[in-house]
């Protein structure tokens, strides 16, 4: 009677040597069949431009993502009042600290800041200290709905005039 253990080294030696046959079928295949080596280009070229088609899709469907969210916070409106602005800052604050501690989370976490932002009185120096304390995932949806807002005002009090010439002058 044959042992379990001969049975299993007769397997793995067997299945180790398919392998290693495959592996030289494949690479023999590969440096001589020249309709090989294009079938193996075409579908390296196929799958990096799905890959690069899902990318992009992924990326509008985030864009929209960002815009609705910002639409419905409009929507929903702030408040007006200086305790009731205060208070929503502060809430919205200490939920953007707690979303933004689970990656899942990141366009909520963002959507929090957002609204924080929106009722803050100066809203650059608040971008400038999320900027130093906030996950640079959140921060780069934030920006994004930043830059999707565009009745806010950030108040950066940039002068351009200030700014030094390339020297196209």
């Amino acid at each position: 009677m044959v042992q379990t253990s001969t049975v299993l080294t007769i397997s793995a030696a067997t299945a180790a040597t398919g392998l290693l046959a495959y592996a030289i079928y494949f690479d023999y295949q590969r440096r001589v069949d020249p309709n090989f080596r294009r079938n193996l280009r075409r579908e390296e070229r196929r799958q990096a431009r799905a890959e690069k088609e899902e990318a992009v899709a992924q990326s509008k469907q985030k864009r929209k993502d960002i815009q609705k969210a910002v639409e419905q916070a409009a929507e929903e409106g702030f408040p007006t009042g200086v305790n009731e602005k205060e208070q929503f800052f502060m809430d919205h604050v200490q939920r953007g600290e707690a979303l933004a501690a689970d990656p899942s989370r990141t366009m909520d976490a963002a959507l929090a800041f957002y609204k924080a932002l929106k009722v803050y009185p100066t809203p650059g120096d608040l971008i400038s200290i999320y900027d130093k304390t906030v996950d640079k995932r959140v921060l780069d949806v934030l920006a994004e709905m930043i830059a999707y807002d565009k009745n806010l005002d950030l108040g950066t009090g940039i002068n351009l005039s200030d700014l030094p010439s390339a020297g196209l002058d």
